[in-house]
């Protein structure tokens, strides 16, 4: 599907709903971003792996959701992350999320990359979301980012084979079974 076409006019979350269903779009300060390709199989396992993680540890009080749902967090800016929690059930309506996630997981793809890690992450620290985690699957590490003020923190970079605290739900996961590997006898050792 082609994209309607505004003269110099930024497109609103009403301009997203009159758009077809055959192609996944995103609106970042008024951008309309194609979500194509569709993702590889490594990333679908990675989403799904920390969605049900998330979403089954039986400290989680919060929301869980998984892409492809709608979170608006205002008229100019509509994503559909990987994996988010919202522990804000206010925020939880019958079609989508309205506001800022408390947490939020991106997966990176080749055409991804640097809107994942420039364009959302700077939007997701303006709309307050307290923990972004930006997962590299080609590298089997993450970056994970926490809201301290009004700014993300130096990024914490984890590799496959540790465990990651997640700020926001005081849950840790453990990041060689998201990833899918087995980790050394002696690195799980000292892990238990």
């Amino acid at each position: 599907m082609a994209l309607p076409q505004k003269a110099e006019q930024l497109f609103t979350y009403h301009d997203y709903l009159t758009w077809q269903d055959d192609q996944r779009w995103e609106i970042i300060d008024g951008v309309a971003y194609a979500m194509s390709p569709a993702p590889k199989i490594k990333h679908q396992n990675i989403v799904g792996n920390f969605y049900l993680q998330i979403k089954t540890h039986p400290n989680n009080p919060c929301y869980t959701g998984i892409a492809p749902t709608d979170v608006v967090l205002d008229e100019y800016n509509v994503v559909q992350p990987d994996v988010f929690v919202v522990c804000d059930k206010k925020k939880i309506t019958e079609d989508n999320i309205q506001g800022a996630p408390d947490l939020i997981i991106e997966v990176t793809s080749p055409s991804t990359l640097l809107k994942d890690k420039r364009e959302k992450k700077n939007l997701y620290e303006r709309c307050r979301v307290k923990e972004y985690i930006i997962v590299y699957p080609e590298g089997d590490i993450i970056e994970r980012f926490y809201l301290k003020g009004d700014k993300y923190t130096t990024p914490e970079v984890f590799n496959w084979d540790e465990t990651l605290k997640l700020y926001t739900l005081n849950i840790e996961i453990k990041l060689w079974e998201v990833f899918e590997k087995k980790p050394s006898v002696s690195k799980t050792a000292s892990e238990g």
